[in-house]
């Protein structure tokens, strides 16, 4: 049997296979081409990005240089001595004049007296007198566990009592109201438009979050635009939001154990006092707080988007946490239980952020301080001790106990002078200062200076 021979291939099928081989050769060149193009103008556009940005901060650093050169020359032409302080020293270095702290004082003693009146006439005849002592006795103690907490964060720059307090009558008196007009009006109107069924929950889950968040914050916005000098950051941001809403707190917890104990009695009383007095006192500082992180961050940002975004930001975290907070509250059992889990999670963060937040006060006043090591006006040792809260306390301890109470306060002054020059400089970087800042700065070296002498028995 005979094998039949490989036929040979047509030349039409080697014709074919060379066009295809051909035509697949030239496409992977072309494309080889076309990728090699645009990764060579992507470099290109790299390279010129890189540089662009190279110059721009070669020009930030060089400007920043230039400027601590000139603040450096600046504060050697002060002649600073151990010996000599100016009549530029104060006592007290960061006084408000006397004219105005009457005027606004008086304001708020006014405004808040005329509010409590209104609130006795809302309540008193419908609550009934003993009750309301009661529930503001009750009131008490959930707002002595929530104030010295924002006090202590407020340690390394303290602000002014008289602030604080117009903070608290603030969110206790003139906030609550607001807040009361405000939800009857915009409840009323989520009523008609979605329902009257409906209007409770609405009031409670959509209403009450953006009315009160946006009447406690309102104050922030206030302070930080006419009280500058005062308004230094992130802390002061979180200090004032959190005393504004321990106030608001306060009264409200007055008005819900009152409420509570006519209606289920003392066991309605006490569960009441449990939730909101015990287990989610700091529920209202926490939202407000995110307001304050917001107007903290616009306050110090060299940005006017950042000055106009970040407040509104942290409104709308403070609505949102807000929302889901009264949500889960409406919801029964399983709401509660699932809102006190949100609760200590967002409270623990909130815990975290608030010890970073000091801590980051006191590594920002120590960078900022070494400009004055350089010129003499304090020692490499002061700003280790200024930037401690441990350290300033220890200081605090050696100045008592060898100079007595004198030198306690000479201390205290000389470390608070030290608080507000390093804010003041920080201020003066991110071109946030008024023009008197030199003058001022001035007055607080002169008056670190006089306190030292004091605390080291030089007088």
């Amino acid at each position: 049997m005979m094998r039949r021979s490989v036929p040979d291939e047509p030349e039409w099928y080697r014709t074919a296979t060379r066009s295809i081989a051909l035509a697949e050769e030239t496409a992977r060149t072309d494309s080889r081409a076309k990728v090699l193009e645009l990764q060579r103008a992507y470099e290109e556009q790299q390279r010129a990005a890189q540089q662009a940005a190279a110059q721009q901060q070669a020009a930030a650093q060089h400007q920043a240089a230039q400027q601590y050169q000139q603040h450096q020359a600046w504060l050697q032409q002060q002649q600073y001595s151990a010996h000599y302080v100016t009549s530029a020293a104060q006592s007290n270095p960061t006084p408000r004049p006397t004219l105005r702290t009457w005027i606004l004082g008086g304001i708020v003693a006014l405004f808040s007296l005329l509010l409590m009146l209104l609130f006795a006439l809302m309540w008193l005849p419908s609550l009934g007198v003993v009750l309301v002592l009661v529930s503001l006795i009750a009131a008490l103690i959930p707002l002595c566990i929530v104030v010295p907490i924002f006090l202590w964060l407020d340690r390394f720059e303290a602000e002014p009592w008289r602030y604080l307090l117009t903070a608290f009558l603030y969110g206790a008196l003139g906030s609550t109201m607001l807040a009361i007009i405000g939800n009857g009006i915009f409840g009323a109107v989520l009523g008609a438009v979605f329902g009257a069924e409906n209007e409770e929950v609405l009031t409670t889950v959509v209403s009450a979050p953006l009315v009160e968040e946006t009447t406690k914050g309102v104050f922030l916005l206030i302070m930080w635009w006419f009280m500058r000098r005062e308004f230094n950051g992130l802390t002061d941001g979180i200090v004032y939001a959190g005393i504004v809403a321990a106030g608001f707190a306060f009264t409200e917890n007055i008005q819900y154990l009152a409420v509570s104990g006519i209606e289920h009695g003392v066991e309605g009383f006490r569960a009441t006092f449990i939730l909101r007095g015990l287990v989610t006192p700091f529920c209202h500082p926490m939202f407000t707080a995110m307001t304050g992180v917001g107007v903290g961050v616009a306050a110090v940002s060299r940005s006017t988007g950042v000055k106009i975004v970040a407040p509104v930001i942290g409104w709308c975290a403070a609505v949102l946490l807000h929302g889901l907070w009264n949500l889960g509250a409406s919801s029964g059992e399983i709401g509660l239980v699932v809102n006190l889990g949100f609760g200590f999670v967002v409270f623990v963060v909130f815990v975290g952020f608030v010890i970073w937040t000091r801590k980051r006060e006191g590594r920002v006043i120590g960078q900022l301080l070494m400009a004055y090591v350089d010129t003499g006006w304090i020692s490499g040792a002061e700003v280790t001790m200024l930037a401690s809260m441990k350290a300033r306390r220890a200081a605090r301890r050696w100045a008592r106990y060898h100079r007595g109470p004198g030198g306690l306060s000479s201390m205290r002054s000389f470390q608070d002078c030290a608080s507000e020059l390093a804010l003041l400089r920080f201020r003066q970087l991110s071109h946030a200062a008024d023009p008197q800042a030199l003058h001022r700065e001035r007055v607080l070296l002169d008056s670190m200076t006089a306190r030292r002498r004091e605390f080291a028995g030089a007088v």
